[in-house]
């Protein structure tokens, strides 16, 4: 998996390449945390090119957007779903919990 980072003034876009499971799940979270440690609680994921997620990474999702949207203080924005991830994330019941976008550019204008 490989996780590309670029920061912005209101938000950070996270491009996420590959597959997000049990293995690489704990690298994805140390680089939300390394974020939500410095404050920044406004992200966007960017899955175009994601290819699998597993329960692992459902949990990391479920935890970020929990603590983004704690005191109000951001959210996290899902960017470029593949019909795959969307579908699964729909059988779980998370898409209530996410605002979806269709490119990032859009994303980030949310904020």
């Amino acid at each position: 998996m490989e996780i590309t980072t670029s920061s912005f003034k209101h938000c950070d876009l996270l491009k996420i390449k590959g597959r997000i499971d049990s293995a690489t799940a704990p690298q994805l979270e140390k680089t939300i945390q390394a974020l939500t440690n410095h404050s920044r609680f406004r992200i966007i994921l960017d899955l175009k090119e994601l290819e699998f997620m597993s329960s692992a990474g459902l949990r990391i999702l479920m935890i970020t957007q929990k603590a983004c949207r704690r005191y109000n203080r951001g959210e996290l924005v899902l960017a470029e779903v593949p019909d795959v991830i969307k579908s699964a994330l729909e059988l779980s019941g998370f898409t209530q919990l996410f605002k979806f976008f269709d490119d990032p550019l859009s994303a980030v204008g949310n904020f």
